[in-house]
């Protein structure tokens, strides 16, 4: 049984409305819904929320809801938590944990379903693997180029540069250090042990668990502020849709 959660809450600081806020003519939880819909081995989707709206928008898609508890839908609360207490909502259910946990974000709308599928795929092949998530390369935002604000009032390293080993090949060029792979959020598909017992993975993203294989795509994020709508739109032209259609059959 693989089995699609998709996360989204109604408070939103830096974008309010944002997990409904219209790309392309859709709200924008609607673009993983399609992608999990339109999955070829996904069984089954659900919603966990707090929200009115967010709800709505999901029984249109053909979404099953998941109650958020009030104390897991605040800023503070942490996605893990969330996924953890819909995995064991939908475990209850069904009376048995699924197999796979498809996880999504309503505000990670650069997905599609051959993607959540290859990464299904992936996981049944290789019992060895905790999970398959997507990333995205973004070396000019690689950790050698982080820095942070010292006491000073001046810029230092975010990481001390001992830790990158031998950095002789390393120079301004932002991809002479090679590909920086950034987990974009846009889908983790996970084997139900990695819910079970969140104290297993790494961080940040806890849900993953430690072995953890890419779904390697560009420009993937889930947004945050209002400037990022521009770029998903791109993305999501780029990838077959439009105002009027979508990549796939219905």
């Amino acid at each position: 049984m693989v089995v699609a959660l998709m996360l989204g809450r109604e408070g939103s600081r830096g974008f309010p409305g944002k997990n409904t806020y219209p790309v392309l003519g859709r709200p924008m939880m609607g673009y993983p819904l399609l992608a999990a819909k339109s999955a070829k081995l996904v069984d089954d989707i659900y919603v966990s929320t707090d929200s009115d709206n967010i709800k709505n928008v999901a029984h249109e898609y053909g979404a099953k809801i998941i109650d958020r508890p009030l104390e897991l839908a605040t800023k503070e609360a942490l996605g893990e938590d969330a996924f953890a207490h819909g995995f064991h909502c939908i475990s209850e259910q069904l009376g048995s944990p699924p197999d796979l946990m498809v996880l999504l974000f309503c505000n990670a709308p650069t997905i599609l379903a051959k993607t959540i599928d290859e990464g299904i795929r992936i996981l049944l092949e290789d019992p060895s693997l905790d999970s398959a998530v997507t990333v995205s390369a973004y070396n000019m935002w690689s950790p050698i180029r982080a820095r942070k604000e010292g006491p000073d009032g001046l810029l230092q390293p975010f990481v001390s540069f001992e830790a990158f080993g031998n950095l002789k090949a390393v120079n301004c060029d932002r991809d002479s250090q090679g590909d920086v792979f950034f987990a974009d959020m846009s889908v983790s598909i996970v084997r139900s042990r990695c819910l079970e017992d969140l104290n297993f993975g790494i961080l940040p993203q806890r849900w993953m668990g430690r072995r953890i294989f890419p779904l390697k795509q560009w420009g993937g994020c889930d947004v945050d502020y209002s400037w990022q709508v521009p770029s998903v739109e791109y993305w999501l032209r780029d990838h077959g849709f439009t105002e009027s259609k979508t990549p796939y059959s219905f």
